[in-house]
């Protein structure tokens, strides 16, 4: 049960406060979780140059999301306890929101995007996925019957126009209606980790929440792919990473700390600060990241329409995040910035000091409306790759 302080903090009415909120750190609290999810998006994108070794000697994606989504929870397990202090109550209050992330977020989005692979090219899914931003916009536009406003349609259109320059225009042909079907249901999961992400915390810690819901997720892409829903192969030879032969556990291990915990976590406290929306904008970076690091790591080509296609996504954030702060409609179930300034709430204790792989991530909880995955809800390929 909520505090009497937290519940006083639910919005009753259908905007938001227009005074920008500062931190500790003397940014807006925008800022910060703009900064946030900028590191979310790039740690995200590190996981394709790193898993394409992998996949190249016999792993399949499955098996490759499985033990890395394990080693993410391995990982923010121990940091989790020392962020929860005790209090189990919080992960009880937030039971269904870990199930959620677990089963949607993390399991049921790669579960559908590798679906949708088996019958279209990698370039049509991840296009069809990453258009969980519009599907957020739409929800908005429901849920408070407030119509966005023309700069938010725009930066959407800007946004989704650059997702395809960065891609590459090939992703707009498919003809396998089923495979179409399971991209489809990738962008929804995707969508809805954002939304799952972005809710209330009820004093979880972003680390706890991330930790758990990495754990489940790992343990249900496990055993769809033990009981062949999904193909699921592993191979421990050696493999070449950029040039040199390393142990197999070496990529997953950086892609389990780096790619999954890090960038699960970081993502998590983005979303609560910035709200679902904005951060699915936010999101759309890791396919410009992933190019680039393809380009560094990989020598794989990065063309000026990619260059501009990542411009227009920058300016697609950027007028969506010019929407005045007094017309943005706070999506259901949401706490508007005044609550975070009210002493004594659950609201304010995260992430602990002694987690050095999480230093970007230190934030305070900011609900707004919740991957994976592939993002959460992330793919683990960059659209070059022929395989997720």
């Amino acid at each position: 049960m909520s505090s009497p302080a937290s519940r006083a903090a639910v919005v009753h009415s259908s905007t938001r406060l227009a005074t920008p909120v500062t931190t500790g750190t003397g940014l807006p609290r925008t800022t910060r979780g703009l900064i946030i999810g900028v590191i979310a998006s790039l740690t995200f994108a590190t996981s394709g140059a790193f898993l394409k070794p992998l996949l190249e000697s016999g792993w399949s994606p499955a098996a490759a999301v499985t033990i890395r989504a394990g080693i993410g929870a391995i990982v923010l397990l121990p940091v989790a306890l020392v962020a929860l202090r005790g209090r189990w109550d919080s992960v009880w209050r937030a039971r269904w929101r870990i199930v959620g992330m677990g089963l949607i977020g993390v399991a049921g989005t790669q579960l559908a995007y590798f679906a949708s692979l088996q019958r279209i090219p990698v370039s049509t899914a991840l296009l069809i996925e990453y258009l969980a931003p519009l599907l957020l916009v739409g929800f908005v536009w429901v849920s408070t019957r407030r119509a966005p406003k023309a700069v938010v349609l725009v930066g959407s259109a800007v946004a989704i126009s650059g997702l395809v320059m960065v891609i590459g225009p090939g992703s707009l042909g498919a003809s396998d209606g089923l495979g179409l079907v399971f991209a489809g249901l990738a962008a929804v999961g995707c969508a809805i980790y954002y939304l799952i992400a972005a809710r209330p915390s009820d004093g979880l810690p972003p680390v706890a929440f991330a930790a758990f819901g990495l754990l489940l997720g790992s343990v249900v892409l496990g055993v769809t792919g033990l009981v062949g829903l999904v193909p699921f192969s592993m191979d421990f030879d050696d493999v070449s990473l950029f040039g040199a032969d390393v142990a197999w556990w070496l990529p997953l291990v950086f892609v389990g700390v780096v790619g999954t915990a890090v960038a699960y976590v970081t993502s998590i406290a983005a979303s609560e600060m910035l709200g679902s929306r904005l951060m699915s904008f936010v999101g759309l970076l890791e396919v410009v990241f992933a190019s680039i690091f393809a380009w560094m790591l990989l020598g794989e080509a990065l063309t000026l329409l990619q260059l501009l296609g990542g411009v227009a996504i920058l300016g697609g954030i950027a007028l969506v995040r010019s929407e005045k702060q007094a017309d943005v409609p706070l999506e259901p179930g949401s706490v508007d910035d005044k609550a975070q300034a009210i002493p004594g709430t659950d609201n304010t204790s995260l992430i602990p000091t002694p987690a050095p792989v999480l230093a970007a991530a230190e934030a305070a909880d900011r609900p707004e409306s919740a991957p994976a995955g592939a993002s959460a809800a992330i793919p683990v390929v960059s659209s070059q790759d022929s395989s997720s």
